[in-house]
């Protein structure tokens, strides 16, 4: 029996880990799902999060992105999970700047055809990034193109008169997908496992993006200068970690400082007196209450930033 396969996917910080624990945490047998998460990075914040919650098999690729640097680590990696667990499930969380179009590629190989069967695609969009999908570029469009299931989360942010017209908008971008308007990603689970009818009619529909590009689309294998990754395209990942409290104040005034090509600073801070956990994206900060007493360990992702200026403001919130 082949391994069914659901990719989560969808732009930093649209709500993909909320989504995957509702997912592990609906009732039901999961004992015989796996977990693949995608870091873009080098700390596997996601992933310690969803274990946090979780008593699934997590498995985690780091340090790139499945769609490029990663492919070949994925492929094997999905061979030795058919081998050792033979699961019924595979949720793949890809990163954000992942092509889901190249991961279902990947699910081709000769390898992995004959035990592995997509189900599903589920795109999880962040309500304020769609007016501003332009800037995005072609990664954002294959989300939406190649998605079975569309989220519009985060609903909250939108004024209730604009909710109709976005749907509107992403149903005509993506004919063939599900949309559906969500808050914190809570969703039926009957709709994320439920079947996609192969013979529901796909219509033509004129793009409202940008056209595809395979000279200067980073996960295009039609690069002449070799295969472009995610880093050659300008997203650059890092880590800052320290066992010594951070000042409050100051770090929260690093964060209104941060330029918008920082989009995405996710992990946990230590302050004097707590330790917080934080979830930032797009000049936006969400705060959880950590109860562990852990160092800082915070990830950062963005495009053309200069990783040095960014430690040497972080330092220098260092009590």
């Amino acid at each position: 029996m082949k391994t069914k396969v659901f990719i989560i996917t969808g732009f930093l910080g649209s709500g993909k880990t909320t989504l995957l624990k509702r997912i592990l945490s609906f009732s039901g047998d999961l004992s015989k799902t796996i977990v693949l998460v995608n870091e873009f990075g080098k700390v596997g914040i996601d992933g310690s999060l969803i274990k946090n919650t979780a008593a699934k098999k997590i498995i985690e690729l780091n340090s790139g992105c499945i769609c490029c640097s990663l492919k070949i680590d994925m492929i094997q990696t999905l061979q030795i999970l058919k081998y050792e667990y033979a699961p019924e499930r595979l949720v793949i969380e890809a990163t954000g700047v992942a092509d889901p179009l190249a991961i279902k590629e990947a699910l081709n190989d000769r390898m992995l055809l004959p035990h592995f069967q997509l189900e599903k695609i589920i795109t999880v969009v962040d309500s304020d990034f769609w007016e501003a999908r332009d800037a995005f570029g072609t990664v954002f469009e294959s989300q939406i193109n190649e998605a079975d299931l569309i989220l519009l989360n985060k609903i909250d942010t939108l004024d209730k008169k604009d909710i109709p017209i976005l749907l509107k908008e992403i149903q005509d971008e993506s004919a063939k997908a599900l949309v559906i308007p969500t808050l914190h990603c809570n969703i039926d689970p009957g709709i994320i496992w439920s079947h996609q009818d192969p013979k529901k009619p796909v219509m033509e529909k004129a793009s409202l993006f940008k056209a595809y590009d395979p000279e200067i689309d980073f996960y295009s294998p039609l690069d002449k200068k070799g295969p472009m990754t995610a880093e050659k395209a300008g997203f650059i990942s890092f880590v800052f970690e320290t066992e010594k409290p951070l000042d409050k104040a100051l770090f929260k005034a690093f964060l209104n400082s941060v330029p918008l090509e920082l989009f995405r600073i996710k992990g946990l801070v230590r302050f004097y007196d707590q330790t917080e956990m934080l979830n930032f994206v797009g000049g936006k900060s969400e705060w959880q209450r950590w109860h562990d007493p852990v160092n800082t360990c915070l990830a950062f992702i963005g495009w053309n930033v200069i990783e040095e200026r960014v430690l040497e403001k972080l330092n220098n919130c260092i009590i």
